[in-house]
């Protein structure tokens, strides 16, 4: 069974490439493809299970919702589907960042056809999140020279706050959490329902959700509350 395939990357000449090198091998169905993570989710949505991609193959630098973005909402929506980053850039706070998202691998676009489709088809086969042999050596001096800690401590307070909610926002997150109201919001916090409620809007916005069902969905998966 072929393995099916969503590309995400805001360049067509990339998409193309991506495709190419997956088609030439034989072992690979594109199903979805999208200029940004906004457009990924959009076409997500409405699909059954069948015809969810096995994998989603995630650039990070991308306008309207970044790679990181799309990943931790993605992740958190469509858990049958492995998020692996395709990219060009390898900084750990890169790394990191989509990882702590719930990327499932990481991997760097230099990497030849090859390399690219047998990681993909040993990650099907075995269920084993794909490295570039670039990125885990760069993990791998991380923790020989005790950097790793280092990183994690230092990404520790944004780790979890991946769509940047403000202070206030995060304070009427976790009424929201309480089941209370625009009213009741407002008055908890001297303000009035209408302030309240765009406040709320604002964080649908940056959740990229329409319901508070999903905005605490996402919340409790991420560990934002």
């Amino acid at each position: 069974m072929n393995i099916k395939v969503a590309i995400i990357d805001d360049k067509s000449s990339n998409r193309n490439i991506i495709r190419d090198k997956l088609l030439r091998h034989g072992h690979f169905d594109i199903v979805l493809e999208a200029s940004d993570g906004k457009e990924f989710m959009d076409k997500m949505k409405g699909r059954s299970a069948d015809e969810l991609p096995d994998v989603a193959l995630m650039d990070l630098e991308m306008p309207n919702m970044d790679g990181v973005d799309a990943i931790a909402i993605g992740s958190s929506f469509y858990p049958s589907v492995k998020f692996v980053v395709l990219t060009i850039f390898d900084d750990e706070d890169k790394i990191f960042k989509a990882i702590k998202a719930g990327a499932f691998g990481y991997l760097l676009k230099d990497e030849n056809a090859e390399n690219i489709s047998e990681m993909l088809w040993q990650m099907h086969e075995s269920g084993a999140g794909p490295i570039s042999p670039g990125i885990a050596h760069k993990i791998l001096q991380l923790v020989q020279n005790n950097e790793l800690t280092l990183l994690q401590k230092r990404t520790t307070n944004t780790g979890k706050n991946f769509f940047d909610l403000t202070q206030r926002e995060h304070e009427i997150l976790d009424l929201l959490v309480q089941g209370m109201q625009y009213k009741e919001i407002g008055a908890h916090l001297n303000i009035s329902p209408n302030t309240a409620k765009k406040h709320v809007m604002n964080i649908y916005q940056k959740l990229h959700v329409n319901s508070r069902a999903q905005a605490l969905h996402l919340a409790y998966e991420k560990g934002m509350l």
